[in-house]
């Protein structure tokens, strides 16, 4: 997921914006220290409340998410979704023919959406009022100092936002050709007969069910028990029945051991001696945090295996100093980052905000199926309130009228306290990432299922599961049973 980024017109060139650098030791109100998600939209946010900001940039502004991760994966999967609905279009009473996937169109066409949206970033960055914009490498080299290219950048509030990188594990070369990352993965140029997809978290499921639709011969090897571990038991379970249909290979609870290269690809084994032979090897067990030689320790940040470790506050152990983002410990999400660093701007200029609930959330992964969720697991929620407290309801999709002509299957499922509200919503199919807003909502405003059961949800939209789901957990349900 991705937070939205406008398509307008620039005000202003770009070369006024690439070479609007400040004098060196020039003081602002903040620096921030990197420009994807959670650093510009602090510097949108706190040049909004009147204070002076130079955001710090070594690549292209909008980070991993715009440019390596959200946007260009959501392109591809979407390319995913036109050849699955082509080549099964005839059981809609549509005669098409799939002839083949043309990667260089492919490509085209997502690296089209990622121009526009970065066209559109540039022009709203360039053309506010109170943001300098600093192309180059930071390092911080005082608590309260950027260096870029020898010139420093003082704020009275440093705001760390450096990102993330694709992770490989220890002793497996990454080459770039037969061993990947996604990275790699967003910018091939053909279709491979075969893919060993190393990790089954959101990035693992997300590639293997592009390739799937584009043809390919798949296998997820996951070393811990079920795929998208993180999520609701029986949401893992439902992905890993329709990955079974789909025919998409997987091995659960199969640490990986080692990788050869052979002559056709790379054979892999794993726990047990088992050995899988493929073209490629995507190495996606998941992100780690940029923050190695940026001098963060050496200021007295306080670190965790490479991690920023703040309060809940976003604040670091060095006074003024915060971080957001994926360098912070929790959900490495685009739009975390994208509203912590509206938070910390608003920290600074002291308008008090909120504490943001990581719980709250929400969290999609945008494989065919789609999971959704916001919220405990069920399992977390009887950790926390006790099991004899925890109540679950589970609404089958087979019963929504959307979901039929869709011809998609899955569930909207809802976990409340005993008298109390409900504190998780998960669910599994087409499309079900477009009803999250709804369920964050639900969550985050503490609602009852009775207080939700009164709404009126429209006919036929999947968005009833979630009002049928509500009408059933309050004991009155019309197209389930109790």
């Amino acid at each position: 997921m991705c937070p939205h980024y406008p398509t307008v017109t620039p005000r202003c060139s770009q070369a006024t914006w690439e070479l609007d650098v400040s004098e060196p030791n020039e003081t602002f109100d903040i620096v921030i220290l990197g420009g994807g998600s959670g650093g510009y939209a602090a510097a949108l946010r706190a040049a909004e409340l009147g204070l002076s900001v130079a955001l710090v940039e070594k690549g292209k502004l909008g980070g991993t998410c715009l440019h390596n991760g959200c946007i260009p994966t959501k392109a591809l999967l979407h390319a995913a979704e036109v050849a699955d609905q082509t080549r099964e279009s005839e059981q809609f009473g549509v005669k098409a023919e799939l002839v083949g996937i043309d990667m260089a169109a492919v490509n085209s066409y997502k690296d089209g959406v990622v121009a526009r949206l970065y066209k559109g970033l540039q022009g709203l960055l360039g053309g506010a009022k109170n943001i300098t914009i600093v192309s180059g490498a930071g390092r911080l080299v005082a608590p309260n100092t950027v260096e870029v290219d020898g010139k420093r950048y003082t704020g009275r509030n440093i705001i760390l936002a450096s990102g993330s990188y694709a992770k490989s594990l220890p002793g497996l070369e990454v080459d770039g050709e037969r061993i990947i990352t996604s990275d790699h993965a967003l910018v091939m140029d053909r279709v491979p007969a075969s893919v060993i997809v190393l990790g089954g978290g959101v990035i693992g499921v997300e590639f293997a069910s592009v390739w799937k639709s584009f043809g390919v011969d798949v296998t997820i090897i996951e070393a811990l028990p079920r795929l998208v571990a993180a999520e609701d038991e029986e949401s893992s379970k439902a992905l890993e029945r329709a990955f079974r249909k789909r025919k998409i290979n997987f091995k659960v609870g199969k640490p990986f051991e080692k990788v050869e290269k052979t002559d056709s690809g790379v054979r892999v084994t794993i726990a047990g001696g088992e050995t899988i032979e493929a073209e490629l090897l995507l190495v996606a067990v998941g992100r780690g945090p940029n923050t190695a030689g940026l001098g963060y320790e050496e200021q007295g940040v306080r670190m965790d295996r490479g991690y920023v470790l703040t309060d809940e506050r976003q604040r670091t152990s060095v006074p003024n100093v915060y971080a957001v983002g994926d360098i912070v410990p929790g959900l490495q999400l685009a739009h975390r980052g994208f509203q912590q660093g509206i938070f910390v701007a608003e920290e600074i200029a002291g308008e008090n905000p909120a504490v943001i609930d990581e719980a709250g959330i929400p969290r999609v992964t945008y494989s065919d199926p789609e999971l959704a969720s916001v919220g405990l697991t069920e399992a977390k929620a009887k950790e926390q309130y006790g099991a004899d407290k925890v109540k679950s309801y589970n609404y089958n999709l087979g019963g929504n009228g959307k979901s039929q002509i869709l011809k998609t299957t899955g569930f909207v499922k809802l976990v409340r306290v005993e008298d109390g509200p409900v504190v998780g919503v998960h669910m599994v199919g087409a499309r079900v990432g477009e009803l999250i807003g709804e369920a964050q909502l639900i969550y985050n405003w503490e609602a009852y299922p009775a207080e939700v059961a009164q709404l009126v949800h429209a006919h036929p939209t999947q968005n009833e599961a979630l009002g049928e789901a509500h009408l059933a957990l309050a004991g009155k349900p019309l197209h389930a049973h109790a």
